[in-house]
């Protein structure tokens, strides 16, 4: 079976990921923004895949919220989009969204990109809607801001 190399190359698919060193200091910078806030929160990263890299729980957070934090990254890793642009298609009258299998329509799920393409996810549970989403985007944002150090 003597194949061209290019045509090799041709049959697999080559992607990124976030590494759980990458995962960890999403979480660290997304623990401190809700620290410095006073908010008690979980986080999770998940890799391009929605499978999770490094999951976090603040002792005082709820018990409920490392499983909302997982179900909000893998929404947006899975769909490409922040998680809470889908709770805003359901709030504009599309409920259809709701059908998606997986999907957790609810803000605080952000993808984690890198060169622009998305590597994985980081979704944030306990400070509430928006605030979820400040924190989530804080945390990716200090992802990218690894890259230029």
């Amino acid at each position: 079976m003597n194949r061209e190399p290019e045509k090799e190359w041709n049959d697999v698919l080559l992607k990124r990921s976030v590494s759980l060193s990458g995962a960890r200091e999403v979480i660290h910078a997304a623990q401190r923004k809700a620290q410095e806030n006073g908010w008690r929160i979980s986080v999770a990263v998940v890799d391009r895949a929605g499978e999770v890299v490094a999951l976090e729980r603040n002792d005082a957070a709820i018990g409920i919220s490392p499983t909302v934090a997982l179900a909000k990254a893998r929404t947006a890793a899975l769909l490409e989009a922040p998680s809470g642009e889908f709770e805003a298609f359901i709030n504009a009258g599309q409920p259809s969204f709701l059908a998606t299998p997986g999907v957790t329509p609810l803000e605080g799920g952000i993808p984690l990109r890198f060169d622009g393409e998305i590597i994985g996810a980081v979704g944030v549970s306990g400070a509430h809607g928006a605030n979820d989403s400040a924190v989530a985007l804080a945390a990716a944002a200090a992802l990218v801001a690894l890259r230029r150090d």
